[in-house]
């Protein structure tokens, strides 16, 4: 289809309806009354093509003389495992990528096969992105995992490999926490056990050992985003919270801190985890954090399976020192649906046991769509890495009338000197860089004047330290 433009100009690429663009375009020989507001991929068109841009208007061809893009997005190849919600998957579409979807994991000799012209890879929590996987994965710029930990992924080779890797760590916060609420209703009333006895044909109706929430105390560890969440929710149904972090965080509502988590664990009715996976939290609550907790109180996990000692928690539950708990996440998890889970919980008394659906909900999985496909479009189009869990954070806004490279290298003494050394000696002009490193890597965005951007790619390119370079324009 062909749309003409205000005068002369006319543009020979693909729009996205958002705006976005693979790669900078000069527009010359206007009519009066329009002008260049910007040539960056987050493109503010000229008052004239503005008015049409917002309408959805699509330009596909016309006449600009010669322009060169540095990498046509239709040959952007996009690989979406286990059903990633169609708001990402509509998201990059929109921007013109070639999307191909799969609505399963795939095991590790599949996935070798399948990624090797792969650039962007969609995830979420089955697909294992292996050591073995990331080696055959040649062409592959980032990983978006659509789910909130990044277990799943060798962070580390992929960090060496100069490959970003995406999360949503905050998009399912209010659907865990809501699961946690309804836990301790449910645990508090023994609704699991009375309903699977009604299952069975069994009329139990008793009291003893039901109880009301109002006035009782949950202790929440780890009082991030999930955790703060909880406490807003848990005080407004009359319960009285205390947390315990390792990092001071500001109390909300009525709440209040622990000095440890012994503290806690020795006060609270409900103890409700919210930590992250790591050397610090692997075994935190085993049998002595269990004997800890007051005979008759409850614990509930949403966080991560190795968090909890099983059978600790089993034992616990069996002889009545523990009145329920809720487990959400168990140490090993089955990479596929079916009759293939096990786990000493199994047949605990007020044991409420589910398959890590703490952030499954529609609402959840709709804005980890959107927040995982914003970021990966961010990175492609701009080199944006902020959200990455393994690469420095860094984004730059676009300098006018340049061309960008994003370069990633080996965090060793001497590579910016390497860079500055071949931006003089081939006259660059640099208008604009960031620099950011890890212990292993480190990233240059930097914005250099047209002239010489072929010539210092290639230069950067080129260097000992080099893992991998991208120009944008």
């Amino acid at each position: 289809k062909k749309t003409g433009l205000a005068g002369r100009c006319t543009l020979v690429t693909r729009w996205a309806a958002r705006g976005r663009l693979f790669g900078w375009v000069g527009f010359e020989n206007m009519d009066a009354g329009s002008r260049v507001l910007s040539t960056s991929p987050s493109v503010r068109l000229t008052s004239a093509m503005g008015s049409a841009m917002a309408s959805g208007s699509v330009f596909s061809e016309g006449r600009v003389g010669s322009i060169r893009y540095s990498f046509p997005k239709d040959k952007i190849k996009v690989l979406l495992l286990e059903n990633i919600h169609p708001s990402g998957l509509a998201m990059l579409k929109d921007e013109g990528f070639d999307v191909q979807t799969s609505p399963k994991a795939m095991e590790e000799a599949e996935l070798v096969q399948a990624i090797q012209d792969v650039h962007i890879l969609g995830i979420r929590s089955k697909t294992r992105v292996t050591e073995a996987v990331l080696h055959s994965a040649k062409r592959l710029l980032a990983v978006g995992c659509f789910c909130i930990g990044t277990d799943q992924v060798n962070l580390v080779e992929a960090e060496r490999r100069g490959v970003p890797v995406f999360n949503a760590p905050f998009s399912n916060t209010r659907s865990v926490a809501e699961l946690v609420i309804a836990e301790i209703v449910l645990l508090a009333r023994k609704l699991g056990d009375r309903s699977g006895e009604m299952h069975q044909g069994m009329w139990n109706k008793s009291a003893s050992g039901s109880f009301e929430v109002r006035g009782k105390t949950i202790g929440i560890v780890g009082y991030g985003h999930i955790g703060t969440q909880v406490s807003i929710l848990a005080e407004a149904m009359g319960m009285r919270v205390i947390y315990y972090d390792i990092i001071p965080q500001l109390p909300l509502g009525n709440s209040s801190p622990c000095s440890s988590l012994d503290e806690l664990l020795e006060s609270a009715d409900f103890v409700s985890l919210h930590v992250p996976k790591s050397d610090l939290t692997n075994g935190m609550i085993g049998p002595r954090e269990i004997a800890k907790m007051k005979s008759g109180s409850y614990l509930i996990n949403n966080a991560r399976g190795t968090v909890v000692d099983l059978e600790a928690l089993a034992g616990a539950l069996k002889s009545g020192h523990l009145a329920g708990a809720a487990i959400d996440v168990f140490p090993l998890e089955p990479a596929k649906n079916g009759p293939n889970f096990s786990s000493p919980l199994q047949q605990c008394p007020n044991t409420i046991l589910t398959p890590h659906i703490g952030g499954s909900t529609v609402e959840a999985q709709e804005k980890i769509g959107q927040e995982v496909a914003t970021l990966l479009i961010k990175f492609v189009n701009g080199g944006s890495t902020v959200g990455a869990v393994n690469f420095p954070n860094l984004e730059l806004p676009f300098s006018a009338n340049s061309h960008r490279i994003l370069s990633i290298h080996r965090n060793k003494p001497g590579v910016l000197r390497d860079i500055n050394n071949i931006f003089a000696g081939l006259d660059t002009n640099v208008r604009t860089q960031v620099l950011g490193t890890t212990q292993e890597i480190g990233y240059l965005i930097v914005d250099v004047e047209k002239e010489t951007s072929d010539e210092t790619k290639e230069g950067i390119s080129d260097l000992a330290a080099s893992i991998r370079t991208r120009i944008l324009y």
